[in-house]
């Protein structure tokens, strides 16, 4: 393995990182938005990875075996809370609005998760680098 298949492997599991982190930070954003539906109320996003194991799954933007990718976001499945507002506009005939169903603790969780991976991976690049320079400062000798 060339150092630079090891830079690039750490790369794409910094870029899902950051995947990750901004669909938590969307989800955190959203999670005091109410609808007038339970289909209109805003479900929380989750990033879903795929580990690039085959030279077919490469394409321009993952080009190292080993590697990681996004390969498409789905929606929370957790119902959404009915609570019955009947002042809000947005509410039903019955009076019902439907709010996100948002999470906070798991939403900290997945920043948490997604924070310590990504400096994990820092820190793969960070050793990489080090060694690269131990090698040349040898070969110096």
């Amino acid at each position: 393995m060339s150092i630079d298949n090891i830079f690039g492997i750490a790369a794409s599991a910094m870029n899902a990182q950051m995947v990750r982190m901004n669909s938590t930070a969307s989800n955190m954003a959203n999670a005091g938005t109410i609808g007038g539906t339970a289909e209109d109320a805003f479900k929380a996003k989750r990033p879903v990875f795929e580990a690039l194991l085959q030279q077919q799954q490469l394409d321009q933007g993952n080009q190292y075996l080993g590697g990681v990718k996004v390969a498409g976001m789905v929606d929370d499945q957790a119902p959404n809370k009915k609570m019955h507002d009947p002042g809000n506009p947005l509410a039903d005939e019955d009076g019902f609005v439907y709010s996100s169903n948002v999470n906070e603790v798991t939403e900290m969780v997945e920043m948490m998760g997604a924070a310590r991976s990504y400096q994990n991976n820092v820190e793969v690049v960070n050793t990489a680098r080090e060694l690269m320079m131990r090698t040349l400062d040898i070969t110096k000798a």
